[in-house]
């Protein structure tokens, strides 16, 4: 597929380029709580600006219901997108609406316009591919003759969106730093990785993550689980887990795995158990299959992480999707920092699977550098490996 360096050498000075970036920031009110996101958007945008093009962005941010919601404005991103490449960046008021023609009237070479929220338009993520048409030739219109499209938003890219998919039919595309470079990554793991290799996953539900379980467990030497997730494997070894979360209708699924890997599945051995869901719980370490009744497992115990850590670091390849316990409450944050270190610790090709996973690595001040890879993808990176097609990617290399 033709990438972001294809389209500089063809030159963009006067040009103007639509750039799809994911941009969907954590909020707390109107403030960032982690601008991950943002700043991995940063190289893409940063080369077309110096070189000359007229950057259009467009981004998605939460999940609105097919309209304006001013809760999910793209404002505060522009704000700290404009901080992070030191220029103004301005914000349209609409996407293909108005504002957002004059805003893009106006950009002079070099400039850089964020769209507002692509989601407020019901067009973005409809299963009609008319109606998803439809906006795709509204953002082409708006960019006009001779502009061309850099799909960049990685975390968007399993989702066949107007903005994502249909967009790229309309305009000369091509793949942005940040897709390449995710790919690539994916298809190592996916491809020859360096042995030992280890996988990680951790969050709230099995369901979530089956697919990639069975697509992984041929591939891979150990698999780890921790998180929410892990109870329902406790609880498929006949343990009782309390008032731990756990999905009885995944038990059958967890046996079966468990039966047929048994020497590749690593499960917590013990568990931080807390009163209630809270970050002010009272706490209490337990062997994993002594989960007191009424109490919940918030995270996994000392001797987990040890159990973990050795794996971890004696891998030569390490990929970490989903926290091991609920590292927000700073009480139940020590498993999710001990598995992050321990992968820090070691010399592995080490990939965190974007999402909550690498909210964690900066919410709990581990060095980012400290890892080869840190995806913006939670869910795609989840899709590639389960062997799914990703539409995205798809239509960047001629296949859709």
């Amino acid at each position: 597929m033709k990438n972001l360096d294809d389209l500089l050498s063809e030159g963009v000075r006067g040009r103007r380029v639509l750039v799809r970036a994911d941009l969907n920031v954590p909020l707390d009110g109107d403030k960032i709580t982690d601008d991950g996101r943002v700043r991995a958007s940063l190289p893409t945008i940063s080369k077309l600006s110096a070189a000359g093009a007229q950057v259009v962005v467009t981004a998605h941010l939460g999940r609105p219901k097919g309209e304006p919601d001013p809760q999910y404005s793209l404002a505060p991103v522009a704000r700290r997108l404009g901080e992070l490449l030191h220029a103004d960046v301005s914000l349209a008021g609409d996407l293909v609406g108005d504002s957002a023609k004059s805003t893009v009237a106006g950009l002079a070479d070099g400039g850089v316009a964020l769209l507002e929220n692509v989601r407020f338009d019901a067009r973005e993520t409809s299963k009609d591919d008319a109606e998803r048409e439809s906006l795709a030739a509204d953002l082409a219109a708006l960019v006009g003759d001779g502009a061309a499209f850099v799909s960049d938003g990685f975390g968007v890219v399993h989702r066949k969106q107007a903005s994502v998919y249909d967009v790229a039919k309309k305009l000369p595309a091509y793949a942005g730093g940040l897709v390449l470079a995710e790919v690539e990554v994916l298809r190592t793991l996916t491809g020859d990785a360096k042995r030992p290799y280890a996988v990680v996953l951790g969050g709230s539900k099995v369901s979530d993550k089956l697919g990639v379980i069975k697509a992984l467990l041929p591939k891979v030497d150990k698999l780890l689980i921790g998180g929410g997730m892990a109870y329902t494997f406790l609880a498929a070894q006949g343990h009782g887990v309390g008032s731990s979360l756990l999905q009885e209708d995944q038990i059958d699924n967890t046996k079966k795995l468990l039966a047929d890997a048994a020497d590749k599945i690593v499960l917590p051995v013990d568990i931080v158990a807390g009163d209630r869901f809270a970050a002010d719980a009272e706490k209490r370490t337990v062997d994993a299959d002594a989960i007191p009744d009424g109490w919940m497992g918030l995270d996994i115990g000392p001797r987990s992480v040890e159990l973990f850590a050795e794996v971890l670091r004696g891998a030569g390849t390490v990929f970490w999707n989903g926290p091991a316990g609920v590292f927000e409450f700073p009480a139940f944050a020590e498993g999710t920092r001990g598995i992050a270190q321990a992968i820090v610790d070691s010399d592995s090709f080490s990939v965190v699977g974007g999402g909550d996973s690498a909210a964690a690595v900066r919410t709990l001040g581990l060095p980012e550098d400290g890892f080869s890879h840190i995806s913006t993808g939670g869910g795609a990176s989840l899709e590639y490996l389960e062997g799914k097609e990703l539409p995205g990617v798809q239509v960047l290399e001629g296949e859709a």
